[in-house]
């Protein structure tokens, strides 16, 4: 029998070349509905985040940038007073439930005692003040929210697992109604799928529509999801301790990760992300597995999903595609792209835990056994000129990229797509699939429009 091939992993530059992470941060906003962001940085950084997310003039956000002058450089001027003025300006303003600060690269440079001045403000604001550092010295794209999400662990409640046993009880009971099958006397329902008495806690930021999917599948396998990290509103943050179960969906999230398990004693379900029909099968049943939960039609739903995918499965079979590597979201991707038919040359990624990844990597192992096409070179903080010169060789159909690099790749005749554009659209879940795929085909068929029968998708989309 042929046996895995085994990953190798390769380094280049040392160097992060990827989009800043205050981007990523400022996002947020959405997810956390009573909060307010406040970057600390240089008026650079303010002119950053009003054209980066590019939201400032449809609608008035809940982030704003602390910036910093010439004083503040100088140690002229004192950076608590400074501060002060501006956190009881929100909260004159705003009224948040939760102030959340983002450390930028200036204060990195000038050395601000951020995390020193926070509680010191927080007792004579009254209002939570949390500190993030989001600098793109030390973090890649989308760890900017991994940063947030760690600290916002520290303000979770402690978990009591005998007063929260009842409403657990009661909510997997609800789960059980919701399937109609009657339970038996020795606690397991007639499919023979039994209940359990953990506290489940996903983490990871998903539109609200993404998440209530992922509940109602955890509610159709009898799993009771307690709670998201981060929660729409700050007072809902959930509950963490020994007894608590935590599982990630998202590859970037690794400094939570360890910070749930380290700090709040919680146990990480190590499971692939769900991206794509195959990682959300992955994901669901691992999350079943460790709650000694039989998965029920997974497998036929799973199949639905790829039946429904026939029409861009047609497009991008045979095609091959070059990941730069920008948004750590990479091998997910690849992983997808592969059982979708296509070929992966290489998979840039700014930083990789491998023992976070560890589930996925075996997935995508697996994945290329399954369609008989090598392991992609995977290559850490990838050499951006290293790797133009490699795509010049292989001629790739597609390269995912930075903003920075699409228009000297298309010069050169090579089809691209923004990575960030996968970052802020809705790809988990299997119902999300075609998102991804749509993605991917838009710049193959803008130059091959034939291909596609148009009438034969089911969402017609006709903007490149």
């Amino acid at each position: 029998m042929k046996t895995l091939e085994i990953p190798t992993f390769e380094c280049e530059t040392g160097n992060h070349h990827t989009f800043c992470p205050i981007s990523r941060v400022a996002w947020l906003y959405q997810k956390i509905e009573d909060s307010f962001f406040s970057v600390v940085g240089t008026k650079t950084c303010g002119y950053f985040l009003q054209n980066a997310p590019g939201v400032t003039i449809l609608a008035e956000p809940r982030y704003a940038t602390a910036e910093s002058e010439e004083g503040d450089i100088s140690a002229q001027l004192n950076d608590q007073k400074e501060l002060k003025k501006i956190c009881f300006q929100i909260k004159k303003d705003r009224n948040p439930s939760v102030i959340i600060w983002i450390g930028t690269r200036t204060t990195e440079i000038i050395k601000m005692d951020l995390e020193g001045i926070a509680p010191k403000l927080e007792r004579q604001l009254g209002v939570p003040i949390i500190v993030a550092r989001a600098n793109g010295l030390d973090y890649a794209f989308t760890q900017g929210e991994d940063t947030v999400l760690a600290a916002m662990t520290h303000r979770c409640p402690e978990y009591d697992c005998y007063a929260m046993s009842q409403e657990r009880r009661d909510a997997i009971d609800n789960a059980e109604e919701m399937n109609a099958a009657p339970a038996e006397s020795n606690g397991s329902n007639s499919k023979g799928r039994k209940s359990n008495n953990h506290t489940l806690v996903l983490f990871g930021s998903l539109p609200s529509g993404v998440a209530s999917q992922s509940n109602s599948e955890s509610k159709r396998q009898s799993i009771h999801v307690s709670g998201w990290l981060p929660s729409q509103r700050y007072a809902e943050l959930p509950a963490l301790g020994e007894g608590v179960y935590v599982c990630g969906v998202n590859p970037f999230l690794s400094r939570t990760a360890t910070t749930l398990m380290r700090r709040r004693k919680c146990q990480l379900i190590g499971a692939p992300f769900p991206i794509g029909p195959d990682g959300t099968r992955a994901w669901i049943e691992k999350i079943c597995s460790v709650f000694n939960v039989k998965p029920d039609s997974l497998e036929q739903r799973e199949n639905q999903i790829w039946n429904n995918l026939k029409d861009y499965l047609r497009i991008v079979t045979g095609k091959s595609i070059f990941f730069m590597g920008d948004n750590l979201l990479e091998i997910s991707l690849a992983r997808f792209l592969i059982r979708c038919g296509m070929i992966v040359y290489e998979v840039g990624i700014p930083y990789m835990d491998k023992r976070y990844q560890a589930a996925e990597l075996l997935l995508l192992q697996q994945t290329c056994k399954k369609m008989e096409t090598p392991m992609p070179r995977i290559v850490e903080k990838p050499d951006n000129y290293s790797q133009v010169q490699r795509m010049h060789e292989l001629k790739p159909n597609l390269a995912i990229t930075g903003m920075a690099h699409a228009n000297p790749l298309e010069a050169r005749g090579i089809d691209t797509k923004w990575s960030v554009e996968f970052t802020f659209a809705q790809i988990h879940g299997s119902a999300n699939a075609r998102d991804v795929l749509e993605l991917v085909t838009r710049p193959l068929r803008r130059n091959n429009d034939s291909i596609l029968d148009w009438g034969s998708l089911s969402r017609q989309t006709v903007e490149i």
